[in-house]
């Protein structure tokens, strides 16, 4: 799965305009894959979730089972062996 680099704040105004369009073209390509994930109906794991949210699994597993990120909806559906599986669901906001 592909990490999400820093979020781009205001103050990412002093990098190069060259870094922050490479932020914003990694941002793009994780909401891309976001939405394939919710599209296709995958599941995926709390890690590879924490992947694409560039966060700690621990953070993805403490949020509960329905919350939202970005323009998606995400629902804890099950667990196999030791492992969470999280599904997308895209929301219309």
């Amino acid at each position: 799965m592909v990490s999400n680099s820093a979020p781009i704040a205001d103050d990412d105004s002093q990098l190069p305009r060259e870094v922050r369009l490479s932020q914003l073209h990694h941002l793009i390509e994780t909401l891309r894959i976001a939405d394939e994930i919710a599209r296709e109906g995958y599941l995926i794991s709390s890690s590879e979730l924490a992947d694409l949210m560039d966060v700690n699994a621990s953070a993805v597993t403490s949020r509960g089972d329905h919350w939202a990120w970005r323009n998606w909806v995400v629902s804890r559906v099950r667990r196999e062996g030791n492992q969470i599986l999280w599904q997308l669901e895209r929301t219309d906001c």
